[in-house]
């Protein structure tokens, strides 16, 4: 199978770096959305991509291949930001395609995504890995009211946040004319499908593509940097992969400018193995003979570098005070069954981590076995905790499963 591919990475219009990355390196290409702050972004996806610059196609197993290495970017993430204090708490999404012969296996953590592009058809591959995702899965939230949530970026699972990573993955067969498209969600917080559909439809060229999708992006607000990758299969022998790659590679690496340098002894990808930390590129402006790029300018002043970081600064931690706020609101109102320490209790909040920090709390503990519930085809799920609607449906549940337990009906246990 041919493959042919676009990609293109913009600052966007809002931030004041870049801390996406990408990487077009055969047979393997993967986008990554670098978090953790002024340096701490940077690091994580250009660290993340400098680990799968590595990967090497097994005689089988080329999925499990790419998820070990994912996890192996994971731990290198992880050190990083242990041993640099300036970077901890620094993560990475990423999501990655290795193309085999006419398959494709796809690896995901986070929320960027992959999208199957087919027969005029948009099908959106991966889950993103957000608490609200996760609620509209739970039914609590409509896909429509998550695209608006307040909360819509807090990640519940990101590379260099914890050991155990859970990597999604799956692999779909691939037919001639197919385009697979990797984004970060300076895309998708921006565009919507149906504009991603109509564009894949009118660019047949995957670079063309790529750069119309990144334009769509900065024409609604470019509030995010974007990043897409596009790949595109035809039949025939994979030569298209090879000029792809080498077209990439001509790109400069800005590792040193973007991020401070890695520090960790890492040596820069060559044409083979290119990670792409992409500069911001010219802005046009409009002008009344049209539109030209705009002429560089001087850099700031100290002064005037300090009041722009301490009002961004200012709004970040206001950004990050509501949003705990309107977390804990929400998780106040929620109720679920589960275990603690071996017994059913009742807690109040959100079965689920956020980087890390639990968003509930024990309410109330019984004296009924969670091991002896499990082993009832109803309570199963005991140990991934079972939503309620209320305080009085949780303690409900807990009625009914002592009643389960003593074979008596939930009015006769008293």
């Amino acid at each position: 199978m041919k493959i042919s591919v676009g990609a293109a990475s913009d600052i966007g219009r809002v931030r004041e770096r870049n801390e996406d990355a990408y990487l077009v390196h055969e047979p393997l290409f993967a986008v990554a959305d670098g978090m953790g702050g002024h340096r701490g972004g940077n690091v994580a996806s250009l660290l993340a991509m400098e680990t799968l610059g590595s990967f090497r196609m097994p005689e089988q197993g080329a999925a499990t291949a790419l998820v070990e290495d994912i996890k192996k970017a994971n731990l290198r993430v992880m050190e990083r930001g242990e041993s640099d204090r300036d970077l901890r708490g620094m993560g990475t999404t990423i999501t990655a395609v290795v193309a085999e012969d006419a398959k494709a296996h796809v690896a995901h953590v986070g929320d960027s995504r992959a999208y199957l592009f087919r027969d005029g058809n948009l099908l959106q591959l991966t889950e993103d890995h957000t608490l609200v995702q996760r609620m509209v899965r739970e039914g609590k939230l409509t896909q429509e009211e998550a695209g608006h949530h307040p909360q819509r970026s807090i990640l519940t699972r990101a590379l260099g946040v914890e050991d155990g990573l859970d990597v999604d993955e799956l692999t779909l067969d691939v037919h001639p004319g197919d385009r697979i498209l990797l984004c970060t969600d300076g895309l998708t917080s921006m565009v919507d499908d149906r504009t991603i559909l109509r564009i894949l439809q009118e660019e047949p060229d995957p670079q063309s593509a790529a750069d119309r999708l990144v334009e769509a992006a900065n024409e609604a607000g470019g509030e995010d940097n974007i990043t897409v990758v596009v790949m595109a299969f035809d039949e025939g022998d994979d030569g298209g992969t090879r000029d792809a790659t080498v077209a990439v590679a001509s790109a400069p690496l800005r590792a040193a400018e973007s991020t401070g340098g890695t520090g960790d002894g890492a040596s820069q990808p060559g044409a083979s193995a290119t990670a792409v930390v992409a500069t911001p590129r010219p802005r046009p402006e409009s002008t009344a003979t049209g539109r030209v790029d705009r002429e560089p300018q001087a850099p700031p002043s100290p002064r005037r570098r300090r009041r722009r970081w301490l009002l961004w600064t200012g709004l970040v931690v206001l950004l990050l005070i509501a949003a705990v706020i309107g977390t804990r609101l929400f998780a106040d109102r929620q109720w679920y069954v589960g275990d603690s320490d071996g017994r059913v209790a009742v807690y109040n909040g959100i079965p689920t981590k956020v980087l890390g920090f639990r968003l509930s709390h024990v309410f109330e503990t019984t004296d009924l076995s969670a091991s002896q519930a499990e082993r009832l085809q109803p309570w199963r799920s005991l140990g991934d905790g079972i939503n309620a609607k209320s305080l009085p449906d949780a303690r409900s549940i807990v009625a009914q499963i002592r009643a389960d337990l003593t074979g008596a009906s939930p009015g006769a246990s008293g």
